[in-house]
């Protein structure tokens, strides 16, 4: 199975290298955002959803490892750590703190292509498994009759409240921008029709309130669909 493309987060400080990965992940048509530092990455993550994540080590503001806990509560994608350190604990220290991959410097561009690849197919495997089992506690997507199930009883959703409930369930825990949620349950832009996406979310909050289960607004931000107790 061939990855789908997707949109690639590179963390890198040395220019050169940044814009060489740039091209060498442009050229099969993955969507390439580029930070040269974590400041930088901060503020590409308030706005966009990438599919993976090439992160640097050492940075000028901060470590890669440190960074990576912050990055997986606000995105729960795949990692790859790309850096010159290649003292076994090093990398050991990589995969110890969650990432997926670790590659040293200096790297072939047709390994550094097939890592990312790699990578990619694997979060499409685990979004396709979640996809044929959508689940969560008492909540069942049935994706063949486009319903959605409380303790086995039809909540009886509009095809967007349906639409909106599984992207929000795809997409647990993590705080999705409201222009990212209408882009895909709309499949149009946002522009100033807020009011839509206000209502809908205020009539779902409703349907799925005895599951235990709240889409909380984010403030500036857009929403995030968690559990109750939280």
């Amino acid at each position: 199975m061939n990855a789908k493309r997707g949109i690639i987060l590179l963390i890198e400080d040395n220019e050169n290298v940044l814009f060489a990965n740039r091209l060498i992940l442009e050229e099969p048509g993955h969507t390439v955002l580029c930070a040269q530092n974590l400041a930088e990455a901060r503020k590409i993550l308030e706005k966009e959803q990438p599919d993976l994540a090439v992160v640097d080590i050492m940075l000028p503001d901060g470590n890669g490892l440190e960074f990576l806990p912050e990055l997986r509560a606000s995105r729960n994608i795949p990692v790859i750590f790309l850096t010159g350190k290649t003292e076994g604990d090093d990398i050991l220290a990589g995969l110890q703190a969650g990432g997926n991959d670790y590659i040293t410097k200096p790297y072939k561009t047709d390994e550094f292509k097939a890592r990312v690849e790699s990578a990619l197919r694997w979060e499409q495997t685990k979004r396709e498994e979640r996809l044929e089992n959508m689940e969560i506690g008492p909540i069942k997507m049935d994706l063949l009759s486009t319903r959605a199930l409380l303790n086995g009883e039809d909540l009886e959703l509009t095809g967007r409240e349906f639409d909106l409930l599984l992207l929000l369930m795809q997409n647990e825990d993590t705080i999705l921008r409201a222009e990212f949620i209408y882009e895909r349950v709309w499949a149009q832009s946002m522009n100033d029709d807020k009011n839509t996406l206000q209502a809908t979310i205020s009539r779902l909050r409703k349907k799925i309130e005895p599951a235990g289960f709240v889409i909380a607004s984010v403030r500036g931000t857009g929403y995030q669909f968690r559990r109750a107790s939280e």
